[in-house]
């Protein structure tokens, strides 16, 4: 009995490869892998209970419960007559379309998603030339490091700082208008778009680069030939991704009162109008949908491998398949 309770432990220490390594090379190996992968077990176990313990406490501090969900929840089904007012037509129940309609109409929302659409643009445009600027001087392929550092920093700094918190800090400079909307949209789209600009300079070959060199050009001509002419199409296609990003910063910024489809919508939020507020949803839904499908079509035109031209209409016809396919993963 004595000469098989320490057999034990060390059946245990071998079984998770906390023992010295055998003999042979192989079983040193063997021996090797056993405790790489109890060790990551160890750390899977860790994140597990450190994830969870994160998690039990974010719910206390947001007071999360399941009881104030449900005692809550009666109160949204009913006001889920009001986001969806219930109409006949032909003595068929169905949904009361011609409020939407007619709130669109008279309070205007057609001009105001059209406000949405130019902070949108226009903070983009404006932003596009010093993302540019920063995209390029924080690449170690132009600017050798710790120079390239500062620009990478200053480009952590302005994403650091959500575009809703630039456009409270803008307020002093433009009032609550469009105007600080777009300069907050401005800002945001430097830090984004350049840091996107970046990574993308990063990736390029130096076959292209080498040869430009090789022709005695100066470090502008080898950025604009050898550099940039490798990432056209990327910038092309982060661009139009930036546009539709903004798009919804927008909406979010007009709930501040920067103006737009978002500042309807925290109107009639705070008037507690439930099916103005839903007519302001749809029209925001069909906005940055229509801004998302175009940027989708830039980007898969731009794409190397994408031979196939494909219309608006198809796309609509085929989503439903391609979504389910992506979903049972066939793609």
């Amino acid at each position: 009995m004595s000469s098989e309770s320490p057999s034990k432990p060390r059946g245990l220490r071998s079984y998770f490869g906390f023992v010295d390594g055998g003999e042979s090379a192989v079983e040193r190996k063997m021996t090797e892998l056993k405790r790489r992968k109890t060790i990551r077990r160890l750390w899977a176990v860790l994140g597990v209970v450190v994830g969870g313990i994160a998690f039990y406490l974010s719910l206390l501090a947001t007071e999360f419960t399941v009881s104030q969900l449900l005692t809550q929840f009666p109160f949204f089904l009913d006001a889920l007559t009001e986001y969806f007012p219930p109409t006949t037509y032909s003595g068929i129940p169905f949904i009361d379309v011609a409020q939407y309609w007619n709130f669109m109409v008279d309070a205007g929302l057609f001009r105001a998603a059209g406000v949405t659409m130019a902070i949108a643009f226009a903070g983009t445009v404006l932003g596009l030339p010093g993302a540019l600027l920063f995209g390029i001087l924080a690449s170690e392929r132009v600017v050798p490091y710790p120079f390239n550092f500062l620009f990478r920093a200053t480009m952590s700094f302005i994403r650091a700082i959500p575009a809703l918190v630039w456009a409270l800090i803008f307020i002093p400079l433009g009032g609550v208008s469009p105007f600080t909307g777009v300069l907050a949209i401005m800002v945001d789209t430097t830090g984004y778009l350049g840091r996107l600009f970046t990574d993308e300079l990063e990736e390029i070959a130096d076959g292209p680069i080498e040869g430009i060199e090789s022709t005695g050009a100066t470090k502008p001509q080898v950025i604009s030939f050898g550099m940039l002419s490798q990432v056209f199409r990327q910038f092309i296609a982060w661009i139009a991704f930036d546009l539709e990003h903004n798009v919804r910063v927008a909406i979010g910024l007009g709930l501040i009162g920067a103006g737009g489809l978002g500042l309807e919508l925290d109107i009639q939020r705070k008037t507690f109008n439930y099916t103005e507020m839903m007519a302001c949803i749809i029209l925001i839904v069909v906005l940055a949908g229509s801004v998302e499908l175009m940027s989708q079509r830039v980007r898969s035109y731009l794409r190397d491998d994408d031979s196939e031209e494909t219309g608006v209409l198809e796309v609509f016809l085929t989503a439903p398949r391609k979504i389910l396919d992506s979903t049972a993963g066939r793609r």
